[in-house]
Parts: C-alpha cells; sequence; structure tokens
C-alpha cells in the first residue's frame, strides 16, 4: 500500500508505532520498522546520552528506516535533538510542545519531521514551521490525551493542511486503518497493540492487564488541571480520581504518578503503577510478533478497502 507517507519514510506498511516512554525502546523499534513499518524510540525523559546508545542498538538490529519521538517538555530534549543529527536519524515525531526551535537543525540535516497534533491549529501551524507530515492524536489514545476524538479531528486536519496527515488513537486493528483512510489519514500511528507484541520489553503483567482489557477499563485522570492521562483503571486511578474530586492541588495528585509508568512496564505493578494505554485495549486479545499483527492487519485493511477480493 502507497501513500506519500510510505514514500517519505521509505516503509512498505502505512503503520508507525508510537513512541511511548519505557516501552519504545531498540528492540521494539526494530521489530516494527522489519516488519515493514516505521519503529520508534521513544525519548521520553531520557538523557540524550541514553537515547544514542538506544539508537545505536536499534542500528544493530535493522538497516531499514525507522525514527525518535522526542517529548518537547523533557529536560533533555535540546540534548536529544542534537543526538538525533549527529546520529543520522532520519525520522523525528514530537510530542508535549512546539518543536520550531529546532526545525531548521533537523531539516538541515535532510530529517523528516512529524509532529503530533491534537487540534487544527495546530496542525496549521507545524505546516508553516515546516513540518512534513502531522500525526492527528485523538482522545481515544493512551497516555497524554487532547479532547478532540480521531473520529473528528483527523478529517478536520486533513482538510486545514496539504502535508500528508496519520491518524493515531482508538486504532488497533485493520478495521481502524480503513477508516482512518476513510477519514483523509495516509497512514496510522499504534500505541497499544504494540505493547503486547512479542518483541516488547513491557512486563508481562502489563501485557496480561491489556489483553484482559475490556472496553469500559479505560479511566483518564487529570482533566481538572488540565493535564488528562488515560490509561487503565487500578487502584492507583480511582485514588487518584476520588482526590481529584476533591479539589486537591496538582501536585498533591501527581505524587500518586510519580514513577508509575517505569513501575508498571518494568516491575509489572499494576495496581499502583501507570498502566497507560488507548480505549482499544478491549480489542487487543493475543500476543503477536509484530509481523504476525501488520501482516493481519495490513490484509484486513486491503479487503475493506476493496483492494483484494
Amino acid at each position: 500500500m502507497k501513500t506519500r507517507v510510505t514514500e517519505m519514510l521509505g516503509i512498505e506498511c502505512p503503520i508507525i508505532q508510537g513512541g511511548m516512554a519505557w516501552v519504545a525502546e531498540h528492540n521494539l523499534a526494530a521489530a516494527v520498522s522489519e516488519a515493514g513499518g516505521l519503529g520508534l524510540i521513544g525519548g521520553a525523559n531520557a538523557p540524550g546520552e541514553v537515547v544514542r546508545e538506544e539508537i545505536r542498538k536499534a542500528k544493530e538490529l535493522t538497516d531499514k528506516p525507522f525514527g525518535v519521538n522526542v517529548m518537547l517538555m523533557s529536560p533533555f530534549a535540546a540534548d536529544v535533538a542534537k543526538v538525533i543529527v549527529e546520529e543520522g536519524v532520519k525520522v523525528v515525531t514530537t510530542g508535549a510542545g512546539n518543536p520550531a526551535q529546532y526545525m531548521k537543525m533537523w531539516k538541515e540535516a535532510g530529517i523528516t519531521v512529524i509532529p503530533v497534533v491534537a487540534s487544527v491549529a495546530l496542525a496549521r501551524l507545524m505546516e508553516r514551521e515546516g513540518a512534513d507530515a502531522v500525526v492527528a492524536e485523538g482522545c481515544e489514545s493512551g497516555g497524554h490525551i487532547g479532547d478532540s476524538t480521531t473520529m473528528t479531528l483527523v478529517p478536520q486536519v486533513a482538510d486545514a493542511v496539504s502535508i500528508p496527515v496519520i491518524a493515531a488513537g482508538g486504532i488497533g486493528d485493520g478495521r481502524g486503518i480503513a477508516a482512518a483512510f476513510m477519514l483523509g489519514a495516509e497512514a496510522v500511528q499504534m500505541g497499544t497493540r504494540f505493547v503486547v507484541a512479542k518483541e516488547s520489553i513491557v512486563h508481562e503483567n502489563y501485557k496480561q492487564r491489556i489483553i484482559k482489557a475490556k472496553d469500559i477499563d479505560s479511566a483518564v485522570t487529570g482533566r481538572s488541571h488540565g493535564h488528562p492521562v488515560r490509561c487503565l483503571r487500578n487502584q492507583m486511578t480511582r485514588e487518584y480520581i476520588r482526590l481529584e474530586a476533591e479539589g486537591k492541588s496538582f501536585e498533591e495528585l501527581e505524587n500518586l504518578t510519580i514513577g508509575g509508568l517505569r513501575k508498571a512496564v518494568l516491575e509489572g505493578d499494576v495496581m499502583n503503577g501507570n498502566v497507560m494505554a488507548g480505549q482499544i485495549a478491549g480489542m487487543v486479545s493475543k500476543e503477536q510478533t509484530c509481523k504476525e499483527m501488520m501482516d493481519e492487519m495490513m490484509a484486513q485493511a486491503d479487503v475493506l478497502l476493496g483492494r483484494t477480493i
């Protein structure tokens, strides 16, 4: 399946793996790229040298294109931005801010820049700043979210910009891919489905929590202070939501989540940790290799889009 995105990135499948903190490391990124998509290493709050090491490890596992996601709120964002240039990474996605200050450096290095956006206004701004494409991410996604749903956001962004749009949020199978294309997207970004990949280093407890999730198991914390985060319900989310309803301060609430994602991903504490996952968790029912899940999803999407009999 060829689109402007697959041509731009040099990939076979219009599927990008989300740059999830603590989850999107070199093993997963390389596996997705080897399977024909675009794997991403999540920079998160890691120092530049840690990201450099991840990039070099990924290069040992694949010669296919892969990228790095830069969380712009990270205190190490500037260092990571430079490391990406020094290590010859070809694709960057960004989140939690405006990457304008790094755009000139990246573009001069021939890097494809794809910011994640949650509004039409930000999509237009990113196009003016020189972005090559944007990821329009709906609030169905896991982790930090905006207000608009994927169903409403993607077509409005597609109408507003001339650069390619990549849909994200609530996409976990071939039906979601086909729907995204109908809305005007030319590729999709997926996170939750890849968390349970066999190549994922995520703790088995976390994977099983997603596999066993029901449609109503998703919760959003932090709406009251403007930093909503979607994760699966557990003891931590129940306590957070209770204290939030009592009007506790942002600082008091955040104390519940400090180190929570690492606790869940690496230690398997799915009761007190932050089990970030999108609303499609209830659709994820098995652990597969990245190639198995991507082949399955693309075959389903092809049928729905009328490309095969």
